[in-house]
C-alpha cells in the first residue's frame, strides 16, 4: 500500500491531500476518477456554461482546470522522478481557464478527456520506483515529492468536486 509522506506536504497542499490521506496511491487514482466522471457525466451541457457567480469560472472551466492542474502536476513529478533539480516556476490558474477553449467542447468530450488524462497518469506513476517516488523538487519556490504529488493531483480533483457540487449543481 502506497500512502502519503504527510511529514513532508507543503501546508498549501495539505487539505488536498487530507481527502485522500487514507488510501493507497492507486486506489485513489481509480476511485476519485470514477467519482469524478459520474458527476461530469450527469452534467447536462447547459450546466456545462453556468457561473455561480459572474466573476467565477463556468462549469467547463472548472473541469478544464482540474485537467490543466493534473497535467502540470504531472508534468513536475515527471522532472522531479527524473531527477531533474531545476526548480520550476508556478502557473496562473487564473490565466489559464480562460484559454483552455472550455466553452467550445461538450461535457461529454470533456468527461472523455479526464477519463484518458487519468489512464496517462496512473501509466506515469506505476513506471515510478520506490526511489524515483521519494524524490523530490522545487515548484513555485516549494518543495515536494515525486510520491505527494501524486496524492494532490486526486486530492485536487475531489476539492473540485466538492465545489462543483455545493456552488454549481446544488438546487
Amino acid at each position: 500500500m502506497i500512502l502519503p509522506d504527510l511529514t513532508s506536504v507543503p501546508r498549501f497542499y495539505s487539505s488536498y491531500v487530507d481527502h485522500v490521506k487514507e488510501y493507497d496511491l492507486f486506489d485513489i487514482f481509480a476511485r476519485a476518477n470514477k467519482q469524478t466522471l459520474a458527476l461530469v457525466r450527469s452534467i447536462s451541457e447547459e450546466i456545462g456554461q453556468h457561473r455561480y457567480a459572474e466573476d467565477k469560472w463556468s462549469v467547463k472551466e472548472v473541469l478544464c482546470h482540474m485537467m490543466d492542474t493534473e497535467r502540470i502536476f504531472s508534468y513536475r513529478a515527471l522532472r522531479f522522478a527524473r531527477n531533474d533539480k531545476t526548480p520550476l516556476p508556478g502557473f496562473e490558474e487564473k490565466d489559464y481557464a480562460p484559454q483552455s477553449n472550455a466553452s467550445g467542447r461538450t461535457i461529454l468530450q470533456l468527461a472523455s478527456e479526464m477519463e484518458h488524462l487519468r489512464k496517462s497518469t496512473i501509466d506515469l506513476f506505476r513506471s515510478f520506483t520506490p526511489e524515483m517516488l521519494a524524490r523530490t523538487g522545487s515548484a513555485n519556490n516549494t518543495e515536494i515529492s515525486v510520491l505527494n504529488l501524486g496524492f494532490v493531483i486526486p486530492g485536487h480533483e475531489i476539492h473540485h468536486g466538492v465545489v462543483l457540487k455545493d456552488r454549481y449543481l446544488a438546487k
